[in-house]
């Protein structure tokens, strides 16, 4: 399968910690402080050993990802600072590699694991600890970790994890059943692509808002209708929905009640601290659900492995827009920078996608 061209934890080691290989190193993308893209850069850092219940993984590819870029940059939500403060650090990087996700080669498994073997291709969640920016990871064997595609190179299969986990976690909140209306806000992104195929997938008429040159590749996925947001706003033109997705943080319940039909759902996946405070009481006083805030800490293998399926299937494009190897991976960031990517941004730390 081609893609589409568009223009829970486990235990990560890196340098200095438990579990590196005494004078074996590799090569990762490391930040030493806040701030733009320049405080990246290409380091020789010790490579891990995997503990008797891990992988070690040789990484083929990784997104570069909005995550990133605010953990990088500092750059969260209104409120949420202090908060992300201690999962990012507070003076700096807690997390000196970035990367939430890979695809890659089991290079080595623990005494203890038994669910892979060398050579097995896999696609796997880092979640909040990181790490994908680099030429190893370990890996927990019962973590949110399966086998890749069949029917994909490194490149695509990457897509499913960053993309692909949070779109199907936050849908399957809401319960969508054919003939469901679902908006989503924010759909040419990573999460966006992802969620347009997945909803339409389960049966769902979807609209699909991002700006008007994003128009044809959202319907190349599936969606039944484009709102240009740039001309349209989509909350006034009296059109109601059972579900709506916002993956860009602009449409808080006080903006897109009214947009929702009796009993449906709001599903923010990009909050500030007041849209997630107030989430509860809106869904007690609306009778519709509104949920807020980050879902990746509940990921699991089988919540991969059914995006792998799907992919198997035929179901599910990659949708990439820029490929960086790992020595440009400053310039990867600074095109994330720029919020107008479409899909994802791929990061080719080593071998090439087959």
């Amino acid at each position: 399968m081609k893609a589409v061209q568009a223009g829970s934890d486990h235990e990560l080691r890196g340098a200095g910690e438990a579990g590196a290989q005494p004078g074996v190193t590799m090569k990762a993308a490391t930040y030493r402080r806040f701030g733009g893209p320049e405080v990246v850069r290409i380091e020789e850092v010790p490579k891990p050993s995997p503990r008797p219940d891990e992988v070690l993984i040789r990484v083929h590819a990784s997104t570069l990802s909005a995550a990133d870029h605010r953990a990088r940059s500092r750059t969260v939500p209104a409120g949420l600072q202090v908060l992300s403060a201690l999962p990012l650090g507070v003076f700096k990087p807690r997390r000196r590699v970035l990367g939430m996700d890979i695809a890659g080669v089991v290079e080595a498994t623990g005494s203890r694991v038994g669910k892979f073997s060398v050579g097995d291709e896999v696609v796997a969640m880092l979640g909040a600890k990181f790490g994908g920016h680099a030429e190893y990871v370990t890996v927990r064997q019962d973590g949110p970790i399966t086998a890749k595609p069949g029917t994909m190179g490194f490149a695509e299969a990457v897509t499913l994890v960053f993309g692909g986990l949070p779109a199907r976690a936050f849908l399957s909140l809401a319960d969508v059943e054919p003939g469901d209306t679902v908006l989503i806000n924010g759909a040419s992104g990573a999460v966006g692509t992802a969620a347009v195929q997945l909803a339409k997938h389960l049966g769902a008429h979807v609209t699909a808002v991002c700006s008007g040159g994003n128009g044809g590749l959202v319907t190349s996925l599936g969606a039944d209708r484009v709102i240009d947001y740039t001309a349209e706003d989509f909350t006034a033109g009296g059109q109601t929905y059972d579900v709506i997705m916002d993956c860009v943080g602009n449409a808080p319940f006080s903006r897109v009640a009214a947009s929702l039909n009796p009993g449906g759902a709001l599903l923010l996946v990009i909050a500030d601290l007041k849209a997630m405070l107030q989430a509860p009481g809106a869904s007690r006083r609306s009778g519709k659900l509104v949920t807020a805030g980050d879902l990746r800490l509940n990921y699991t293998a089988e919540d991969l492995a059914a995006l792998v399926r799907l992919a198997d299937d035929g179901g599910y494009q990659a949708v990439i827009d820029q490929t960086y190897p790992l020595a440009e991976i400053v310039q990867g960031h600074r095109f994330v920078d720029t919020g107008r990517k479409r899909g994802n941004v791929i990061v080719q730390v080593s071998g090439e996608s087959p």
